[in-house]
């Protein structure tokens, strides 16, 4: 019997949902700080057969936490000692915000899923910067060539106008690209007014220019940089970024992000209208993240790495994203559900399946 979902309902499934997840959190790392972390790594850290690289970088396992769970580099150690190859933190923004009004996070559990329309609530660039170098140079120390690897997730500021996004990008390159083992321009969330208006390539061609050219200049370095879409592009529009990314040699792309689409919930309709506006994850949008997934390898082949996210739960569904094309799998919505020793479990699940990982032409 698993004991987590018991815990979940009797703990968590009627309080607010933010509320819930800031708990959570903080239970995490309070057990990682006093030293039960070791503990947990002895029978979490991934099998050295997971291992596998992508844009030149060695990850321990192909599968990692996605951006919204730790927003500000507060728990990236913590959340390593549970097994996951790679967090991507964020999102992150080039000032500090609040996010939207609350309650603004929702849970449909019929469904597995969340709504969310928090607002890149966060302290800004120049503030988690430090966080993440600290964190980094912690894992070094931790676990040398093979630590897990810290991806950053940088978006637009709410209050810049869209025709000052190239240079709000850029303030978030310059203080968070050195501490980066890879970059995301995120332009997917539907809870920034207008974001999305930059997925289109006329807009995304200099945006992902001038991120490159501050992040390498930044850092000293090529920073590998990938580009996170939305699934609710249409499949010529999936096309075009994908060639986009080829033409700009991006080294990839993450798909998806949340969905503005409610078709096809198993939730009470006043329920899901009571979360009201916002971008949905976890179970329902499986089907259509895989969509995305296959189409963008059609078009990209192995000549860059293909991330795929949404409505990732089991070992059977990392397995299912490798071999349509990924080559590496993130989630995020079930660890609220599965509970921390989920990533231990899939990584278990993975390696007794012989599970083979996808490298890419930048491996």
């Amino acid at each position: 019997m698993r004991l987590y979902p018991l815990f979940f309902r009797a703990a968590f499934s009627w309080m607010d949902a933010e509320r819930a997840h800031r708990i959570g959190f903080e239970a995490i790392r309070a057990v990682h700080a006093v030293g039960a972390g070791r503990v947990i790594e002895r029978f979490a850290f991934p099998a050295e057969s997971l291992r596998t690289k992508a844009f030149g970088v060695e990850f321990p396992s192909p599968f990692g936490l996605a951006a919204g769970f730790d927003k500000e580099g507060k728990g990236i150690e913590a959340l390593a000692a549970l097994g996951f190859g790679h967090i991507e933190v964020g999102t992150i923004t080039g000032r500090a915000q609040p996010g939207n009004p609350k309650p603004r996070l929702f849970r449909l559990i019929p469904d597995r899923a969340v709504v969310n329309r928090m607002g890149f609530n966060n302290d800004g660039a120049t503030a988690v910067a430090p966080r993440i170098a600290a964190a980094r140079r912690a894992l070094e120390r931790r676990y040398g060539a093979h630590r897990p690897i810290i991806g950053i997730n940088i978006g637009k500021s709410k209050v810049v106008p869209l025709e000052e996004a190239a240079e709000d990008y850029r303030k978030s390159a310059r203080a968070l690209a050195p501490h980066a083992d890879y970059l995301v321009v995120n332009v997917s969330s539907p809870n920034t007014p207008g974001l999305r208006l930059l997925q289109s390539v006329e807009s995304l061609r200099p945006l992902l220019e001038a991120v490159r050219e501050e992040s390498s200049a930044s850092a000293g370095r090529p920073v590998p940089l990938l580009v996170k879409i939305a699934p609710d592009l249409s499949d010529d529009d999936i096309d075009d970024v994908a060639r986009l990314a080829l033409d700009l040699g991006l080294d990839g792309i993450i798909a998806t992000n949340t969905t503005i689409g409610r078709e096809g919930l198993v939730s009470d309709q006043a329920a899901v209208e009571a979360c009201g506006a916002g971008g949905l994850s976890g179970a329902p949008l499986k089907r259509r993240s895989l969509e995305v997934l296959r189409r963008l390898s059609a078009v990209v082949g192995d000549r860059l790495a293909l991330v795929s996210v949404g409505g990732v739960e089991t070992a059977s569904d990392i397995q299912e994203r490798l071999a349509a094309g990924a080559s590496l799998v993130q989630g995020y919505t079930a660890f609220l559900y599965e509970g921390p020793f989920w990533a231990a479990s899939v990584n278990r699940e993975l390696a007794k399946a012989g599970v083979v990982t996808k490298g890419t032409a930048r491996a």
